[in-house]
Formats: structure tokens, C-alpha cells, sequence
């Protein structure tokens, strides 16, 4: 079973093909296709690194480097679509609570206007 962090839904929806690397950015639309091709299967919402961050320049050994700041988006999603570290959910279902939950670009720009991809993610949010 794959696993996410929660503010990776965020990320996901809005990817474009931009990324730390081409490693990065090969690794990532990679991921986003997988949810896509999969979306009857389930997923665990983790709060440590994840899938995403297997090839992340910010992932040391496990850690990542800016934790403070992901660990505070990773709540904010938790809260807004209520559900909870560890939690299992359908791939689909996550993505029908990100719609419903985060409506505007308000209210993702509130969990993630102090990201450095803000600009290049959160498009999608313009079109709501």
C-alpha cells in the first residue's frame, strides 16, 4: 500500500511537471499516474516521509529537512478533510474530500501560501 503525506493531495492535484530534479519530477509524475490508473485502491496517510519524498533533496536518511513547515500542512489537511495520521482511505475517496473541502484557492493558499511550490501547484485552486 502506498503512502502519502496529507498535503502531498494538495501537490498531486496540482502537478505540472516541475520538481527539484528531473529525478524528482520522473519519480513524481510517476506517483500521480499510479493514483490515477488506481484510484479503487487504498492508501495510508502518514505523517513522516513518504512515497514523494523517496527522492526529495529535503529527505536525509528518512528525515526531512524542512519538517516544521510540512508538519503544519500535513495538519491543516488532516483538519480540513478530518481524517487522521495513519488513517487507510480509498484513492478516490481522498481526492472527492479534497474538492469538497478545500473550495477555493483561500482556503489551500491558508495550508500552503508558505510553500516555495505554491505557485507552481496551486493553480488548480484558480479554476474552483
Amino acid at each position: 500500500m502506498i503512502k502519502i503525506r496529507a498535503h502531498h493531495f494538495l501537490c498531486m492535484q496540482g502537478f505540472q511537471g516541475y520538481g527539484y530534479n528531473d529525478e524528482f519530477v520522473k519519480h513524481m509524475g510517476e506517483i500521480v499516474k499510479y493514483i490515477k490508473e488506481n484510484s479503487n485502491d487504498s492508501i495510508k496517510i502518514v505523517n513522516y516521509c513518504d512515497e514523494v519524498c523517496s527522492m526529495c533533496k529535503n529527505n536525509t536518511n528518512g528525515i526531512c529537512e524542512k519538517s516544521s513547515s510540512v508538519d503544519f500542512m500535513d495538519k491543516k489537511v488532516l483538519l480540513k478533510l478530518r481524517l487522521t495520521n495513519n488513517q487507510q482511505i480509498i484513492i478516490k475517496d481522498v481526492f472527492k474530500l479534497v474538492g469538497e473541502k478545500i473550495k477555493s484557492f483561500e482556503d489551500a493558499y491558508e495550508i500552503c501560501g508558505n510553500c516555495s511550490w505554491s505557485e507552481k501547484c496551486l493553480w488548480i485552486c484558480k479554476l474552483k
